[in-house]
């Protein structure tokens, strides 16, 4: 037997009465009645609020994880449509360079074919200057030719023809010879 306080205890104390530990009827009852009791108060004012609050819980987290997925969904559709609509920017800035670079070479070509339209005409203008010039040398040349022609044929003959019959004379003799032999 166990001894000292430990085994008062077991025993039911000084009295010698039952032990707490040994079974009794009326004890029993009562702890059954009080257990009933007890879970019929707390099944009616406290077991629906608290299934309420449980049920209310898990409804809101169900609620916050179907929420967070549609979010998570429309985030992806929303990073797609950017990434779309930024590659429709890279396309377009693609195609703004290339035709910007078109038209520079379009512009540059235009400037090469007036450039070389202008220096053609500057070429033709001055052939034509040239022309003109020559054309003029010449014609100087053949009356100072005339004059002197006639000047020495007044010379030697001593006889002053008259001015015109001498021009005439002398520009159908020019004129007879060949013009490069003139220039020469």
């Amino acid at each position: 037997m166990p001894s000292g306080l430990y085994a008062m205890f077991l025993q039911g104390g000084e009295t010698g009465g039952p032990g707490i530990l040994t079974p009794s009827g009326g004890l029993m009852v009562w702890t059954i009645v009080i257990f009933l009791i007890l879970l019929f108060v707390l099944s009616k004012y406290a077991f629906k609020p608290i299934t309420a609050a449980v049920q209310a819980r898990e409804k809101a987290l169900e609620d916050a994880i179907a929420g967070a997925k549609h979010d998570r969904e429309e985030a992806a559709k929303l990073l797609e449509e950017q990434r779309r609509h930024l590659e429709a920017s890279r396309d377009e800035g693609q195609k703004i360079v290339a035709s910007a670079r078109a038209a520079a070479e379009e512009v540059r070509h235009d400037m090469l074919e007036t450039a070389r339209t202008q220096q053609q005409e500057l070429i033709d203008k001055a052939r034509a200057d040239i022309n003109r010039e020559r054309d003029a040398a010449i014609a100087d040349l053949r009356r100072e030719a005339i004059d002197l022609a006639i000047l020495g044929a007044s010379k030697v003959i001593e006889k002053n023809l008259d001015e015109k019959s001498n021009r005439d004379l002398i520009e159908k003799f020019l004129t007879s010879l060949d013009a490069n032999s003139i220039t020469r």
